[in-house]
């Protein structure tokens, strides 16, 4: 595999940022993950890092260095991050369950598999134009499919936060798979938060990520929804790739992986344990008790 890739994730205006992010790859395979907390305070974290943590340790036990099948694993993927975050809220009594969207891409033999619950978004952009997105677990995107709302009224809708399905929370989630899209040279896909889609419209998004790599194109994007997202700004995080598959020229960012050792894995994640913006809501006794919480709800759905 020969790729570019960068993540960033922001706080907005928010007083916390309940966003994560993590992307891991194999030599023959690579798993990103994006997760939008939802709920109260520390319990909208917890959710996110659950579904990012448990995802990428899976990725990290079962491609070795490949998956055998990239849908099945999204498929139990997904599912068990949700029972290991409901079963957490159980178990600890807490007054409402944490929640999180998440959406997750799976690239292998030049091959995009993706699953989603929610609303935090994919995109393929290909050629100057959307190839492929995923479809919002939301009452606006369910307004638009009916023709009662168009994209743009849909950005300022009272009810655009307003998602059916998630991970944790007291309902079984509704998943959805993507095809098989097989990627070319040039291909660029991106997983991001509602604070970013949410801010942007489509030209834009796909103007800025094209017009140059991925590590000067996502702080833009980025830029460009906090300006008009204004005091409003949600937090914001978004992964963007450059696929490449012919041997043109290199550069000090792309990754190679066709060197790498059958058995290892790199690994980039934002999260609690990650360098971040100070909470001042949160002590370091709040972080360390919530990763060790994280780490006791994964180890139990874990293989």
């Amino acid at each position: 595999m020969k790729f570019t890739i960068f993540h960033e994730s922001r706080i907005g205006k928010r007083k916390s940022n309940q966003d994560r992010l993590s992307y891991c790859y194999s030599r023959d395979a690579l798993l990103m993950v994006v997760a939008d907390g939802m709920g109260g305070h520390l319990h909208g974290e917890l959710a996110a890092q659950v579904a990012v943590e448990y995802l990428t340790e899976a990725f990290q036990r079962e491609s070795l260095p490949r998956l055998p099948d990239p849908f099945l694993f999204l498929s139990w993927g997904l599912t068990n991050a949700h029972h290991a975050i409901a079963a957490h809220a159980a178990e600890r009594g807490l007054p409402e369950a944490p929640r999180t969207t998440c959406v997750a891409c799976v690239v292998q033999d030049s091959i995009a598999y993706w699953a989603h619950a929610g609303d935090s978004r994919l995109y393929v952009i290909r050629d100057g134009r959307v190839l492929a997105q995923s479809r919002d677990h939301s009452r606006v995107q369910a307004m638009i499919d009916q023709g009662q709302l168009t994209a743009a009224e849909a950005r300022h809708h009272p009810a655009r936060n307003r998602v059916y399905s998630c991970l944790g929370g007291d309902h079984t989630p509704q998943i959805d798979f993507s095809r098989k899209t097989t990627l070319a040279a040039g291909d660029i896909i991106a997983l991001c938060s509602d604070g970013v889609w949410g801010a942007l419209d489509d030209a834009t998004l796909v103007s800025t990520l094209e017009s140059a790599s991925v590590t000067d194109g996502v702080p833009r994007l980025l830029d460009e929804a906090e300006a008009r997202a204004g005091e409003t700004c949600d937090n914001l995080s978004l992964i963007a790739l450059n696929w490449e598959e012919s041997y043109g020229d290199n550069t000090t960012a792309m990754v190679e992986t066709q060197t790498m050792p059958l058995d290892t894995h790199t690994t980039l994640m934002g999260g609690f344990d990650a360098p971040r913006p100070r909470d001042p809501e949160l002590t370091e006794d709040d972080i360390e008790r919530a990763i060790e919480e994280i780490r006791g709800a994964i180890q139990k759905y874990s293989r």
